[in-house]
């Protein structure tokens, strides 16, 4: 939300609730606000108390590892762009109407 929204939003506010009642919902908002980055807190210390040095595994994981589009982009994008792997011998993709290898055995 950039500068220009947030004028909006302000504006509209001082329409709906009126100037006289502004500044009381904007201090009820930051009371709100900043009980709910205590109790964030509480609730970060009282895991870190509880769990021990599993809590530092979960502290140190990456969320953003575990998107699935990140994923996707780890291992299948970037495999992509990497550099051709060397086709291993009798591995190499068959030519425009050539025929595949037949195994009289396997069949």
């Amino acid at each position: 939300m950039g500068w220009p929204e947030l004028l909006v939003v302000i504006i509209v506010a001082v329409f709906v609730f009126g100037p006289d009642r502004l500044p009381d919902l904007a201090r009820q908002a930051g009371r709100f606000l900043h009980n709910a980055r205590k109790m964030m807190d509480n609730a970060k210390s009282d895991l870190t108390r509880e769990l021990g040095d599993d809590f530092e595994e979960l502290r140190n994981l990456n969320l953003r590892d575990l998107d699935p589009r990140e994923v996707v982009r780890r291992n299948v994008i970037d495999a992509m762009e990497s550099e051709p792997k060397a086709v291993p011998a009798g591995k190499r993709p068959l030519r425009s109407g050539e025929l595949p290898p037949y195994d009289t055995d396997a069949t």
